[in-house]
This record gives C-alpha cells, structure tokens and sequence, in this order.
C-alpha cells in the first residue's frame, strides 16, 4: 500500500526537490510534532547547498507583487503589505536588489506577522553580514517558513492547495488537494501518546539528532570543512563552575568525537536523549590538523547548558580561517 504522503504534498512548503522528496520518503507521521522533527532533521542534515539555494530561489522578494505568487507567500507577508508605504515599498525594492546582488539570493525572513519597517530593519542589519554566515541565518529563515507551512499542511481539510509558481503541474491542484482532504482525517484519527514524559535520559527519544551538533565552515576557502577532527568534554566538578585556569583539567571528561563529513558536519558526538544533562561542556576542533600552517593549533568552545534548557538543542558551528574563527549558537 502506498503511504498517503508523497512529494506533491510538499512543494508548497519548501522549493526544494531533495527535501520534498525525503520528506515523502520519511512519512506518514504520527503527529505535526512527528513532522516538525523529520523537517528539521532533513532541511539541516541531507539537504545541500544546492537544495538550500533552490528553496530559497523558490520564494519571492519581500513586497514583490505578482499573481504568480502562492497564496501561502500573500499570508505570510499580509503584515508586511498593510504596514508599507510608498516611501518604505521604494527603499525595500532598493535594499532587496543590494542584497541579491551581495549574496546571490533572495533575502528570505519569516515574515508572517512582521511589518514592512521591522522586515525592513532587519534587511539592512543582515546586509553587513559575511556571505557565509548570512546563508546559514537564510537557511534557519527557510526552516520557520517550512514549520508554519507544515501545520498549514496539517489542518486544511479543503479540496484545493493554494498555488506554488513552478511547482504543481497544470492540472494537479485538485488531485493534491484531495489528497490535503485525506492526510488531514488520517492524522486527526491518529491517537496522540498519552503518557507523560519523565525528565530522565533515556535512549528512547522523539529527538532526530543528539543535543549538541556542530558544523565547520572554511570561510577561506569558501567551502565545508571535510576532515576535521571534533571532541565534546563536559565539566565533572558539580561543585564549582570551570575558569580559564583548568582548560587542562582532568575533570574535562570526555563525551564523544568524530571528523567532519563532506558538507562540514561531525558525526554524533552524543546520544540522542530527550533531556540533556545540565553543566558546562566544551566542543574542540583540531584546527591544526586541518591547516598546518594556520594560527590556531586548535579551537576550543565552552559553553552551559542551564537547568531549564535540557529539552533544548545546542548547535555551535565554527567558521574558520587560518588566522581567525568565530561561533555562534545556531538552530
């Protein structure tokens, strides 16, 4: 039996080809949440530079008016267009052609309760961004709209799907929205698990990729970094926090290592639990190695994990060049 989720379902949600198609491949779902979790897995961890630049290519510039946009487009930028003047609609044509032209893409925010001064603000302050970390805050953009259209996906119960340029083929509306018709009775029928989760480790978890991941980007080369070794520690002294003096200490216990893939990303350097254990923890990346003749024989990055934030996930990248670095708490 076929499952009732395939590739057409997802055009709307995400210009990208790779990740329609793994999403079909990845369903049915037990729930939105089931969903969300697979998306997020996917848009960050299977899907290319390519696929990212597809998806993005996919959404129209910020203010833009044409028929040709999707429904789905109108709603998400409804704020934006009733808080526009002339004199903004102007300077955001401006500012959007500066931004393609910079960065070779279209500026893409989630725009959905966002006004035209906000969007227009924000355009501005990314525009200073380097390329290469203006294109992960693009992809982490991508990723909001994908989760709002998911649980737009999720409650139509209507017979037509609202219209994607380049998307759908001539003719396909009506079959992909009966097909809306059927996934939304399916999973409304689905029994959502009752028991309540108890905030221990365990190795059963709704979690798609352990707690704390990193990736590496060569900001010289303007590539991933393939290859470079990757350790996680976490602080074992309960009593007191670390300082600058035990960077050496014995009480930096280690969790797990691995060496970056082609796309720059490591490999688990953790279980996947659904709740992290609180304390500091340190992600080291043997710079050295990787460039010999480079300034940083190696990069250390600590960090803490409050009590509050165990359901939480901890994504630090490192953008590396031979004589500078830089991190950040990603998505």
């Amino acid at each position: 039996m076929e499952p009732l989720w395939k590739e057409q379902d997802y055009v709307c949600c995400s210009g990208s080809k790779r990740f329609a198609k793994e999403m079909a491949a990845a369903s049915p779902f037990a729930d939105l949440d089931h969903a969300l979790q697979s998306a997020r897995d996917i848009w960050f961890n299977k899907i290319d530079v390519n696929g990212w630049l597809e998806a993005f290519a996919a959404h129209p510039a910020i203010g833009a008016a044409s028929p040709s946009i999707s429904q789905w487009s109108k709603e998400e930028q409804s704020t934006a267009l009733a808080t526009a003047t002339d004199s903004t609609v102007l300077e955001l044509v401006e500012w959007n052609a500066r931004y393609r032209e910079k960065f070779g893409f279209v500026f893409l925010i989630c725009a959905s309760g966002r006004g035209t001064p906000e969007i227009l603000a924000e355009l501005k302050k990314r525009y200073l961004n380097r390329p290469i970390v203006e294109f992960e805050i693009a992809a982490q953009e991508e990723m909001k709209i994908i989760e709002l259209r998911l649980a737009k996906l999720f409650k139509t119960q209507a017979r037509t799907t609202p219209s994607v340029t380049a998307q759908l083929p001539a003719g396909q509306s009506d079959k992909a929205g009966d097909r809306i018709g059927i996934i939304g009775a399916h999973l409304t029928a689905v029994a959502k698990a009752s028991a309540h989760k108890s905030p221990e480790i365990s190795g059963n978890s709704r979690r798609s990729r352990p707690p704390i991941t990193t990736h590496v980007l060569d900001v010289a080369r303007g590539s991933p970094a393939s290859g470079m070794e990757i350790h996680l520690e976490m602080w074992k002294d309960t009593l007191r926090c670390p300082s600058f003096t035990d960077r050496d200490s014995s009480k930096w216990m280690s969790v797990g290592s691995s060496v970056t893939n082609t796309d720059g990303r490591s490999g688990p350097l953790m279980d996947i639990v659904d709740y992290i254990t609180p304390g500091f923890y340190r992600i080291s990346f043997n710079t050295g190695k990787y460039v010999p003749s480079g300034f940083f024989p190696y990069v250390s990055i600590a960090f803490e994990v409050r009590e509050n934030q165990r359901s939480e996930h901890f994504h630090v990248p490192l953008l590396y060049s031979p004589f500078s670095f830089t991190t950040y708490r990603g998505s």
